[in-house]
């Protein structure tokens, strides 16, 4: 079985994704009314979040992969 190699372009692309991520996050909260940007900022929501986004992506990491053909 081949090993799958990570370059420089799949890195790059998905340092891109989260960046774009985060951005879309922080616009969209600012487009909240202050209740809401207050649930935002005075909640455990942002931890929550991050370790759900965290826990998904270790678990497609750890996925295997289906054989090509």
């Amino acid at each position: 079985m081949a090993e799958r190699v990570i370059g420089f372009r799949e890195v790059l692309g998905a340092a891109a994704v989260s960046v774009v991520v985060v951005l879309g996050a922080a616009v969209a909260t600012s487009l909240l009314p202050p209740e809401g940007q207050a649930i935002v900022f005075r909640t455990p929501l942002l931890i929550v979040v991050l370790l759900v986004g965290t826990a998904a992506a270790l678990w497609r990491i750890s996925r295997p992969r289906p054989p090509d053909g």
